[in-house]
């Protein structure tokens, strides 16, 4: 089996294309099923996230072309139109790259803990479908143990650098003190979370926070303050905030030009500062043509981010050093896992000649022969039996001069000591 790990990420891709292969996490589940459905397929788990899409897979045969159709068969998308932003790594590549991605060393902002839950959330969603195996359980829970080791050795995660802060850090440049300004948040997830953290940090004056289940925005409100609403109410309230960040699973946006146009008339085009982080969009991209409005998605806050990552550099230099090694010792456990099955087969050859020869023997004490023969012939047949195949092996390796077969042959029965 060929380990992959395939997909598309904001380096690779802009927005628009992300998120016509986002997964929302109630389909998931159905496309891991339909994914291992297909006899090319073992094993696989899918993480979705506002910056990327991945598979991680175990496939029959490697070949680079049918995941890229599946997923663009999937979301009906041409695979031409797919492809070109598409990265594809087997096996020993497969797992550096998910160390790196769940140490956030391959994400928009280096070294963020977010992308961890998001990995085990996706592993709990494959495991619970059915679609995991020896192999991807295995690295997954390797993956995990590797990136805590990465958090506990470096100082990756010392500087509070996320998306969510980098939409405050942004937000304090326009309006300077937070303190007398209204947030609206949209969503409930662990993004807006640590947005509400933040923006609680900094002492801002009022929170709405709006979501589908209104219970769940209630616990945020509970520990920041503010009040909760349902997504249907935010035209009611739009015209309060002066920040808006949102960040659902929805696959429609939530939020469009005609709502922001009714609630900017409402503050008599006091301006507003709008954060789209969710992918697919939450706030139609038409939005950003309205005058005071400053609208942002997650690829506008890159500039923003940068600034708050150089001290993360040296220690992302350090957890490289880590996964290193830790992609060392997953393909030791992968590579043993060959010679396991190579033992059971030469065990179970040993078994059926021993067998064999039992079964010859009895039938010759049953016959009357002396004891002693019969020994004799048990030893020398069931020797010249276990023998023949590695002999032959071996006259027919010095002809064609393979001599690593018969360097091999001399390490594996310690014959240089001899």
């Amino acid at each position: 089996m060929t380990l992959v790990a395939f997909g598309i990420n904001h380096k690779t891709a802009p927005v628009d294309i992300r998120e016509k292969v986002s997964f929302a996490p109630e389909k998931i589940p159905y496309a891991l099923k339909d994914l291992t459905s297909n006899s090319d397929f073992n094993e696989a788990a899918i993480l979705s996230t506002c910056n990327r899409t991945e598979i991680y897979c175990g496939m029959k045969e490697y070949n680079e072309n049918r995941v890229v159709e599946w997923l663009s068969d999937f979301h009906r998308l041409e695979s031409g139109k797919v492809r070109p932003y598409t990265y594809l790594h087997p096996d020993h590549d497969a797992v550096r790259h998910m160390l790196r991605v769940a140490s956030g060393l391959d994400s928009l902002v280096l070294g963020e803990p977010q992308i961890l839950g998001q990995m085990k959330t996706a592993f709990t969603a494959a495991n619970e479908a059915g679609t995991t195996g020896k192999i991807l359980n295995r690295l997954f829970q390797h993956t995990f143990k590797s990136a805590k080791q990465v958090r506990t050795d470096t100082a990756i995660g010392s500087s509070p650098v996320s998306v969510a802060f980098a939409a405050v850090s942004l937000g304090k440049q326009i309006f300077g003190d937070l303190s007398g300004k209204s947030v609206m948040l949209i969503g409930a997830g662990e993004t807006i979370e640590l947005a509400a953290r933040h923006l609680h940090e900094q002492g801002i004056g009022k929170m709405i926070v709006a979501n589908r289940t209104v219970e769940k925005a209630h616990k945020l409100t509970e520990e920041f303050g503010g009040y909760a609403i349902s997504l249907t109410e935010i035209p009611d309230h739009l015209s309060e905030a002066d920040i808006v960040i949102s960040s659902t699973a929805s696959p429609l946006p939530i939020l469009g030009k005609g709502a922001v146009e009714s609630a900017l008339k409402d503050r008599r085009h006091q301006p507003m500062f709008m954060v789209d982080i969710a992918v697919p969009r939450d706030i139609e991209p038409e939005v950003d043509n309205l005058e005071d409005v400053y609208l942002y998605t997650v690829d506008d806050l890159q500039e923003v981010i940068q600034e708050n990552m150089k001290s993360r550099q040296d220690a992302a230099k350090q957890a490289e050093e880590i996964i290193d090694t830790q992609v060392v010792h997953f393909m030791d456990w992968v590579d043993a896992q060959g010679s396991v099955s190579t033992i059971r087969a030469f065990r179970a050859q040993a078994d059926r000649t021993r067998e064999e020869m039992l079964i010859k023997s009895s039938k010759m004490l049953a016959a009357g022969e002396d004891p002693q023969h019969i020994l004799d012939v048990l030893a020398h047949q069931l020797t010249n039996k276990l023998i023949h195949s590695p002999c032959s092996q071996l006259r027919s390796a010095g002809n064609d001069e393979r001599n690593n077969l018969i360097g091999a042959t001399r390490t594996l029965f310690n014959l240089d000591n001899h």
